[in-house]
């Protein structure tokens, strides 16, 4: 199968953690390999800087408006 490894989980996330693995009929080892590969290939798929494309405000063209170029 693989290797082991041994975490501490708070009792709410334990606890959800049993209820998916019943609702789901899944053990939950799987449900956290799967929980574990989403998240890592997440990371992977999108450069760092991605998390912030989109979120700040202001005008479309703020380099291009007078006064705030320096030539």
């Amino acid at each position: 199968m693989g290797n082991t490894i041994t975490i501490r989980l708070p009792e709410d996330l334990q606890r959800r953690l049993r209820d998916k693995a019943r609702r789901t009929g899944l053990p939950i080892g799987r449900i956290v390999c799967d929980s574990l590969t989403r998240t890592l290939d997440k990371d992977r798929d999108e450069p760092a800087w991605m998390k912030y494309a989109g979120t700040f405000n202001g005008p479309r063209n703020l380099s291009s408006r007078k006064g705030y170029s320096r030539s």
